[in-house]
This record gives C-alpha cells, sequence and structure tokens, in this order.
C-alpha cells in the first residue's frame, strides 16, 4: 500500500516560519509529481507547490518567494519551507503524490486521484 505520512504542522504568529515533510513509502512509478495542497474549508484544495520526478518545481503564486519546496536524500522524502507566514496561509496542509500529475479542485473530486496523507494543520494568528 502507498502511504505518505506528514509532519511539522503548528502554530505561529505572521511573520513566523514553518517547515513541513512528507515521506511516502510503497510509490513505485519512477515519473511522479509529489506536493502539498491546502485547504481552509475542507472543499477547494489549492496545489500550494509540487516537485516532479524530472525535478521541476511549482508554486501558486501566493507563496512565490516565502515557500520552498525541496526533495531531501532519499528521493521518496519531501520539504516544504514556509517563511514569512501569513494568516491566509492557515489552513490543513496536505501531502500527495501521483504518476500522472497534481491539480488543485474540489477536494473531495482530487482525492479520488493519487494518493494523499492525512494532513496537517498550519494556523498563522495575526
Amino acid at each position: 500500500d502507498v502511504q505518505l505520512v506528514e509532519s511539522g504542522g503548528g502554530s505561529v504568529a505572521a511573520g513566523g516560519s514553518l517547515r513541513l515533510s512528507c515521506t511516502v513509502s510503497g510509490f513505485t512509478s519512477d515519473t511522479y509529481e509529489m506536493g502539498w495542497f491546502r485547504t481552509a474549508d475542507e472543499i477547494y484544495c489549492e496545489l500550494v507547490s509540487s516537485i516532479k520526478s524530472a525535478g521541476t518545481t511549482y508554486y501558486t503564486d501566493a507563496v512565490k518567494g516565502r515557500f520552498t519546496i525541496s526533495q531531501d536524500g532519499p528521493k521518496n522524502t519531501i520539504s516544504l519551507q514556509m517563511d514569512g507566514l501569513k494568516p491566509e496561509d492557515t489552513g490543513m496542509y496536505y501531502c500527495a503524490i501521483d504518476g500522472s500529475g497534481l491539480y488543485g479542485g474540489l477536494c473531495t473530486f482530487q482525492r479520488d486521484f493519487g494518493y494523499w496523507g492525512r494532513g496537517t494543520q498550519v494556523t498563522v494568528s495575526s
């Protein structure tokens, strides 16, 4: 079975930093996109950042210049360094991986594709 385990969420004041990590096991494809979704309402899941097996990265406009995604040592672990956090970054952050690609959209629909972790809460207070 494919499993993703997230860690690193928490509460922080605006301007602070958090680092999320995600480790995947059981995923055997050499071609993939792995990244982080977030949702404030469990209705819409926004793709925040991702990294592809070829090494290309993606950031949604709202986090460019503040968040950095990296693949750490083993290829099955990614991290998201979040600096300059804002209250609007608050939400549940889910790690996901898919052999075809990751796309934002309705959470209930997007979760039918690929594999998702259980999520980690990020709360940024003003």
